[in-house]
C-alpha cells in the first residue's frame, strides 16, 4: 500500500495513480447484509432462483450502492500524518457493469486534483474504478472528494 507523508504531499501526486487495492468478495450474505442496512430487497439482489432465470448474470447482482460503498473499504493508500479526513461527497458516480454474486472487486484510484482550502485542509478530488475480475467494463467510476487535515 502507498504511504503518503501528509495531505499536502497530494499536491505532488496530482494526475497519478495512487494504487489499486486487494480483491474483495462479493458474497451473497454481502448482498443481503446491505439490503437489510438500507432495505433495497429488489429481487435482482436477494432472489436468487428468480435472477437466474431472468437476469444475464444467471444469478442476483449487488447493489449500485453497495459497490460505491465498497470503495471506502478498500484501502489504496494511507496518510502518514493525519488528524482527520473528512468525505465530502462525489462530483459524479456512474454504475457501468453488474456485479454477480461470486465475482470478486478491486479499487483502483488516481488523483485528479488537490488543493488547499480554508482551515488548513487539502481537497482531493480522487477518480475511483471498481474493477470486476476478469471482466472489461469496470464496475462504478466516480469522482469522489475527500479533504484532508494534517
Amino acid at each position: 500500500m502507498r504511504k503518503i507523508a501528509n495531505p499536502a504531499a497530494f499536491k505532488d501526486l496530482v494526475g497519478q495513480e495512487l494504487g489499486v487495492s486487494d480483491w474483495a468478495d462479493i458474497t451473497q450474505e454481502r448482498i443481503n447484509t446491505f439490503a437489510e442496512a438500507t432495505g433495497d430487497f429488489q429481487w435482482i439482489h436477494i432472489d436468487a432462483a428468480r435472477a437466474a432465470a431472468a437476469l444475464p448474470t444467471k444469478s442476483t447482482i449487488a447493489h449500485g450502492f453497495l459497490t460505491l460503498s465498497m470503495a471506502a473499504g478498500l484501502p489504496v493508500f494511507e496518510v502518514e500524518s493525519l488528524s482527520n479526513a473528512i468525505n465530502y461527497g462525489c462530483n459524479k458516480v456512474r454504475f457501468t457493469n453488474m456485479v454477480p454474486v461470486g465475482s470478486r472487486v478491486r479499487l483502483r484510484q488516481t488523483l485528479k486534483e488537490a488543493e488547499d482550502v480554508k482551515g488548513g485542509g487539502i481537497r482531493t478530488i480522487v477518480e475511483s474504478t471498481v474493477e470486476i475480475e476478469g471482466a472489461e467494463r469496470p464496475a462504478m467510476v466516480a469522482e469522489q472528494i475527500v479533504i484532508y487535515y494534517a
